[in-house]
């Protein structure tokens, strides 16, 4: 049983111009998505549809089994359990007058968790690399890394099946751009990972499964390792020619 799977899903902010256009793909457990495209081609409008944060104007969505119907506040509850987002900017993520600790327990108190939420808190805090006392601080006193850390130990709580990663690194300097794909690719064996980018590279590391949007329109999906070998659409040779890439440790070193 696939974890997501879209069929033929289109949506538009406006219905007068549709976003995406008879978009289909699975997710299966352990088997990371990478969905890349330039700005503009839809990636995260798709991943706020899987979030449940609107429903398709045509097409389905179903979850962990069964429709996303997200008018059902049960059906989007066990949602939010099961899926869980990380954003691009930890700066605005993270409320700037709220202690670590309090903005860990939060969802564990909206989303009915069970267990010690001290000991999730730990155990999260743990899972990021970061020191316990950080539950007694506020998120000015981190760097851009260590919120984006905490955005995902804040993922992280609710032990989700299905992590959404909206250009999680694009907002960080480069040498802690490595270090949270780090983080992703650890926690990866724990949890399946979606991840939407425009950097060849990071998806690469993370996914062996790939989706290309060009326009809102899925125009090449497979392998991660045979689309970057031998792309079929122009539009993801120009992608694999054009977009940035992360440099490897040994040029970042040389700079």
């Amino acid at each position: 049983m696939s974890l997501f799977r879209l069929s033929d899903v289109s949506f538009g902010y406006d219905p007068a111009t549709p976003v995406l256009h008879s978009v289909s793909l699975a997710l299966e457990e352990g088997e990371n998505l990478g969905i890349l495209g330039e700005s503009g081609s839809g990636k995260s409008t798709l991943l706020r549809l899987m979030l449940g944060l609107a429903a398709p104007d045509d097409g389905v969505i179903e979850a962990d089994g069964s429709v996303l119907d997200i008018t059902s506040r049960r059906r989007m509850q066990a949602h939010r359990r099961f899926a869980q987002p990380v954003f691009q900017d930890p700066y605005s993520s993270l409320d700037p007058r709220m202690r670590i600790g309090k903005a860990l327990a939060e969802p564990h108190a909206a989303l009915g968790l069970d267990g010690d939420v001290g000991q999730e808190i730990a155990r999260v805090l743990q899972a990021v690399g970061l020191p316990q006392d950080s539950t007694a601080r506020r998120p000015r006193a981190f760097s851009g890394g260590q919120r984006q850390r905490i955005a995902v130990a804040r993922a992280l709580i609710a032990r989700p099946r299905v992590l959404l990663a909206d250009e999680p690194v694009s907002a960080l300097d480069l040498s802690t751009r490595v270090r949270v794909i780090d983080l992703l690719s650890d926690l990866s064996q724990e949890v399946t990972l979606v991840l939407v980018s425009h950097d060849v590279a990071i998806v690469a590391a993370l996914c062996p499964r790939l989706v290309v949007l060009q326009h809102g329109r899925a125009v090449e999906a497979g392998a991660t390792a045979d689309i970057l070998s031998d792309p079929q659409h122009d539009y993801t040779r120009m992608l694999l020619s054009s977009l940035p890439r992360l440099p490897r440790p040994e040029q970042e070193t040389a700079r």
